[in-house]
């Protein structure tokens, strides 16, 4: 049994009990006590804190994430350390009116079906032992078997529906989750082992402005869950949602978003648009029909999700249409690979 020692989280004054082979974030995240995180594995830097008070170990924290004159001066990354004494720690916890936090749980999962949706992406429902909360935009870790290692998905389906959880999942070449099991040995009746609600991108419910959202890929996964909650679950939201792809074999779910928007034309827009090939839609890059659609994005807010230069690319083209960073929400989306290289600000190690 591993020796058991204190965290104290400052400036929230909440003590937390934390083993010593566990990492602090997954015992404050536990115990209820949000800390601000994305990666969870020590990669984007999204969790440092200061160490005021004892020991911890850095384990396995990026040296781009966490350099070595930070080490010294005593900050770490809570996602992957972990304490050899009873620790105080100050962190830099922008609590948010409206928002309502969900204690991280395990859960035991049994994939009910797996389908080809798109190119090299495939659609996962698991049935969970029991329902999980999260806030629409949040993921899961699941666990790779015989590997000791976690990779992590968006959820794509909404709070409403607590008891099984959809996945879109996208193809890595020599990636360990995705070529060496999901593609490869995965099917329907398997058990998953998952935890989760875990992530800062999520939907801001208090925020009424109208909502521009942008996906990449499978960053489509949870703005799909933004979108059904917002209209199934009767919120007044105004949405936009862009989902870009680069040939139309890439893209999937757009019967679903058009049967939404016929629904809801008020309240809806749902604009696929394709970077190749020819094609009845928008064509281009999803930021220049989203610029050509917008003299200015002034009173709205945003959410970004997908490929890194995407994320970027979106990021500067409403800037230049008036928003402000405070109302722009990003999730990167990267491969474990990325780990190596540094430079990343909010990953999901997804390969």
């Amino acid at each position: 049994m591993s020796e058991t020692y204190t965290v104290r989280v400052e400036p929230l004054d909440r003590v937390v009990e934390c083993r010593a082979d566990q990492a602090i974030l997954d015992a404050c995240l536990r115990a209820g006590v949000w800390l601000p995180h994305a990666c969870t594995h020590g990669t984007c830097g999204t969790c440092k804190v200061q160490v005021v008070d004892g020991q911890v170990e850095h384990n396995d924290a990026s040296d781009f994430a966490l350099l070595d004159c930070e080490r010294t001066e005593g900050r770490t990354l809570v996602c992957v350390a972990t304490p050899s004494s009873d620790v105080v720690i100050e962190a830099d916890v922008d609590v948010e009116g409206g928002v309502t936090f969900h204690p991280v749980r395990d859960f035991t999962g049994t994939l009910v079906s797996i389908e080809d949706v798109a190119r090299e992406t495939r659609r996962l429902l698991i049935g969970l032992d029991h329902e999980i909360a999260f806030i629409p935009g949040k993921y899961v870790t699941i666990e790779v078997p015989g590997t000791g290692q976690t990779r992590t998905y968006s959820i794509a389906s909404p709070p409403a529906e607590p008891g099984r959880i959809e996945l879109q999942i996208r193809r890595t070449s020599g990636g360990l989750a995705t070529d060496g099991w999901i593609f490869k040995t995965l099917e329907a009746g398997d058990r998953l082992q998952l935890s989760g609600p875990y992530g800062r991108f999520f939907l801001r419910e208090a925020r009424t402005e109208p909502m521009i959202l942008i996906g990449g890929g499978t960053g489509l996964a949870p703005l799909k869950s933004i979108v059904r909650h917002v209209l199934e679950g009767g919120l007044s939201h105004r949405l936009y949602l862009y989902q870009g792809a680069r040939t139309q074999a890439d893209l999937y779910d757009v019967d679903l978003f058009r049967a939404l928007e016929e629904e809801h034309p008020e309240r809806f827009t749902y604009r696929p648009c394709l970077s190749e090939g020819q094609w009845d839609g928008p064509t281009g890059l999803v930021t220049d029909v989203v610029d050509a659609d917008f003299g200015s994005c002034k009173g709205h807010t945003a959410y970004l999700c997908g490929p890194p230069p995407m994320v970027e690319a979106a990021l500067k083209a409403l800037m230049k249409k008036r928003l402000f960073p405070r109302d722009i929400y990003r999730e990167d989306f990267f491969d474990a690979s990325d780990k190596a290289t540094g430079g990343v600000r909010s990953p999901l190690l997804q390969r």
